[in-house]
């Protein structure tokens, strides 16, 4: 996996196409545990169809995607995913303004912060996807990094979300809501 992000990272600068690690390899990039699902880079839309054509060229293979808000090559059996709408939200300048730049391998590539990662990841569940088994390895190694009332605010409208996040608090991966609240409260 380290050496298909760098050779999707060197591609993608050569051809001067803004990009930023999401998803899996941005937890591990973070301290989180590894990954050998696939690459999610954040692109975005206009840069899509450019990055599929550098990274052809640079002796990937394109595949098809039946989604609408992203494009697939794949190194070798290694699938890259290049997302412009995850959860229908468009990536700007903005979103991959929000990357900071961090060594993953040898290496050095714009990571999105562990905030956006895990609100994204709570965003794709639904009925068909709950599987919160992988979730839970990144919100325990990550927990610090996590700005959790962001996280709370920005999935407040999924119950699989809300679900998830007493998850963590039962298990005291962070601490709760209203416990928190109910301090805050007495110390004023």
């Amino acid at each position: 996996m380290l050496r298909t992000l760098t050779k999707v990272a060197k591609t993608l600068r050569a051809e001067g196409i803004p990009f930023a690690l999401a998803g899996g390899c941005a937890v591990y990039a973070r301290g989180g545990p590894a990954t050998a699902h696939d690459a999610d880079i954040l692109v975005r839309e206009e840069d899509a169809k450019p990055a599929v054509r550098a990274l052809v060229a640079a002796g990937m293979r394109a595949a098809e995607p039946p989604e609408d808000w992203l494009l697939k090559v794949y190194d070798g059996d290694l699938l890259v995913d290049l997302l412009y709408r995850p959860n229908e939200i468009p990536v700007t300048d903005e979103t991959l303004a929000r990357a900071e730049e961090l060594a993953v391998g040898s290496v050095v590539l714009p990571v999105m912060p562990a905030t956006e990662v895990m609100i994204s990841k709570l965003l794709v569940l639904d009925g068909h996807r709950c599987d919160f088994s992988v979730l839970l390895p990144f919100a325990r190694a990550l927990r610090e990094q996590i700005d959790w009332d962001k996280v709370r605010e920005a999935t407040a409208d999924s119950p699989y979300a809300e679900a998830f996040l007493l998850l963590v608090e039962r298990l005291n991966l962070v601490e709760p809501k209203l416990t928190r609240d109910l301090a805050e409260r007495s110390a004023s």
